[in-house]
């Protein structure tokens, strides 16, 4: 499963780039605030049944919140949730997540949710809640790898922030020297991505694919040359 929502130039994904991450070897993408940035993304979303927007963003957005891959002989759900704070979702995530997991259980044991948030508390608190319901609850959006990679007591795995895949040489993957231009003045500055520290970031979770457990979860950090 890969978080593909910044994939476009920092904001967004396009269905080219979709398509290239998939064909790369991706099972899955799940997306973020950034969902419907590129508009051309819309029909992508409706039309794909291996990436998924988050499943509290607005009824009539295109797109689902809910997929179902093959994954070598198991079947895998990928479910999107989006945090509240500062993001600003439809609705909360806690209203829409128990009937998603429902309806991904009810297919397979083995279910992954990204859950797109600004606050650490909120990511912690859908972990637990989903706690020996879901096989891992995996963080994404603040582009900054955590170390508390860890099985929660009833065997569902997670981390506050898988990390970024990108250019750490950086803030966050903008060049630092605009980054800190418009921080330091207030003013409009136009962000470029960065080049250099590229690095993959990610978790590797190892479960059981008939209960669904998780028993173990490792950061993963890999330099590109």
């Amino acid at each position: 499963m890969v978080n593909g929502e910044n994939a476009a130039d920092g904001v967004g994904i396009t269905p080219r780039l979709a398509d290239r991450l998939l064909q790369a070897g991706a099972d899955a993408i799940t997306l973020g605030n950034h969902a419907f940035r590129r508009p051309e993304i819309g029909p992508y979303l409706d039309s794909s049944d291996r990436i998924v927007r988050p499943a509290n963003t607005a009824s009539f957005a295109p797109g689902t919140g809910l997929a179902l891959v093959q994954v070598g002989a198991s079947r895998l759900a990928v479910l999107n949730v989006l945090g509240s704070l500062f993001l600003h979702p439809a609705s909360s995530m806690f209203e829409v997540i128990d009937a998603l997991v429902e309806r991904a259980r009810a297919e397979t044991p083995l279910v992954v949710v990204d859950v797109h948030a600004e606050a650490t508390s909120e990511k912690v608190a859908l972990a637990r809640w989903l706690d020996g319901r879901v096989t891992a609850v995996i963080g994404t959006h603040t582009h900054v790898q955590t170390s508390d990679a860890h099985v929660l007591p009833s065997g569902t795995a997670f981390i506050t922030d898988a990390g970024m895949t990108g250019p750490h040489d950086s803030v966050i993957g903008v060049e630092s020297e605009l980054a800190i231009r418009r921080m330091r003045t207030g003013l409009p500055v136009r962000f470029e991505t960065a080049q250099g520290g590229v690095r993959i970031e990610g978790a590797l979770v190892e479960c059981d694919a008939s209960s669904g457990r998780a028993s173990s979860i490792e950061a993963v950090r890999i330099p590109f040359p």
